[in-house]
């Protein structure tokens, strides 16, 4: 009998983030540690023997590789990449012993462990996985191909006559890598002058369109066990900007809240990051606070960009383009909504950071603080420290 063909087929199958930020953890925290754990918001139920068929597509991913073509790409896309890094790449493997899984009573556990610039990478791919196989064991019937097409195309001519620029989000909760396929390519057909690119690299690659991305929560939590909760902001910033020296400019903005994240960011960084991204509370609130932000240092708010990326819909996205066009500069990365729109309940799932280890054997609990209680992520004694020493009253 023959095994069945993974579900993965590329080591760019990835968002970009996970590269950028793995780049610059080579050169700044080589020695570092994490732990990283499921969690499972939408308290789906997963069908048994869930855990083997993950490990089954976990234990496949150790044979991925960086193609030369797929480093070709790179290096001709993203400069800002060395050739040291792209050489690191080309070399490196998954390690399935990183990741653990175990189902009990439906409830699925997934933990990973290891050195932080080699366990970067599981996330997306994992929650990519765990969101296919969830619909496939449970064989849940889509939409058809072209029902898929259909609805991409028209919310693509809606956001194009809305006149907003519009980047696809949505490996990690996609229904499936087909599904994908066809979000992209669609996008790709139908969104000239709206569609900017995509967060999948080896997509960005087979459709020849930009990969997007710069840093996610997890780079300012692992600067919080490093540096502090007061310095985390700060020193994220300031070492991104000594990777990147100006390249990729879009800096997250809610790891701690926003209102803590402003007093961090400077009239330095506020001039030199091209903009911000939001990705929780109301984002209209958000945009207030950034163009007041801006206009206190005599920055003109046009010439910055906000990047929404918080489940974002036609609706949601009408509201935000609304208030902000002529104000602000806005972007909008869409992810759930483009690749699991197909008939069934998308799931509600993250990995999250859980501790980091900055150096020596010290392990350090990380949380995450965002504008929206209800995703606030962590060890709740952490949480309560973080907000008392950031002086957060919510």
């Amino acid at each position: 009998m023959t095994a069945a063909t993974p579900l993965l087929a590329s080591l760019l199958d990835n968002d970009f983030y996970k590269f950028t930020m793995q780049h610059a953890v080579i050169k700044q925290f080589p020695t570092a540690m994490a732990r990283y754990r499921f969690i499972n918001r939408g308290g789906h139920r997963f069908a048994e023997g869930f855990d083997k068929a993950l490990t089954r597509e976990i234990e496949a991913m150790k044979d991925l590789r960086l193609s030369p073509a797929e480093k070709e790409f790179l290096r001709v896309n993203c400069p800002y990449l060395t050739p040291t890094y792209l050489d690191f790449l080309s070399g490196f493997r998954y390690d399935p012993s990183e990741v653990h899984v175990s189902l009990e009573d439906g409830e699925l556990k997934v933990s990973v462990e290891g050195y932080w610039y080699r366990t970067i990478l599981w996330e997306v791919p994992l929650l990519a996985l765990i969101s296919e196989l969830f619909y496939r064991l449970k064989g849940a019937e889509r939409v058809t191909d072209e029902e898929v097409v259909a609805v991409v195309r028209q919310k693509i001519h809606h956001y194009r006559g809305l006149g907003v620029k519009i980047a696809e989000f949505g490996t990690r909760r996609r229904h499936s890598f087909r599904v994908h396929q066809l979000v992209v390519g669609t996008l790709r057909d139908y969104g000239e002058g709206c569609f900017t690119g995509t967060s999948n690299v080896a997509l960005a690659m087979a459709f020849g369109v930009k990969p997007i991305g710069t840093h996610a929560h997890e780079w300012f939590m692992f600067h919080a066990a490093r540096f502090g909760f007061k310095m985390s902001n700060a020193q994220a910033l300031e070492n991104w900007v000594d990777v990147y020296r100006g390249d990729l400019g879009i800096a997250l903005s809610d790891t701690y809240t926003t209102d803590v994240f402003f007093e961090s960011f400077d009239k330095k960084f506020s001039k030199l990051f091209d903009g911000i991204r939001h990705d929780s509370g109301d984002p209209v609130t958000f945009s207030q606070k950034a163009i007041r932000h801006y206009k206190a240092f005599h920055i003109d708010p046009l010439s910055k960009t906000i990047i929404f990326s918080d489940g974002l819909n036609p609706d949601k996205v009408d509201r935000i383009a609304s208030f902000c066009r002529g104000k602000i500069g806005m972007s909008f990365g869409i992810g759930t909504n483009f690749t699991n729109d197909v008939g069934l309940d998308p799931m509600n799932i993250v990995i999250k950071m859980t501790e980091a280890c900055p150096e020596g054997d010290h392990w350090v609990r990380v949380v995450k603080l965002s504008d929206e209680h209800g995703k606030y992520t962590g060890d709740p004694d952490m949480i309560a420290l973080a907000k008392t020493v950031l002086e957060i009253d919510a």
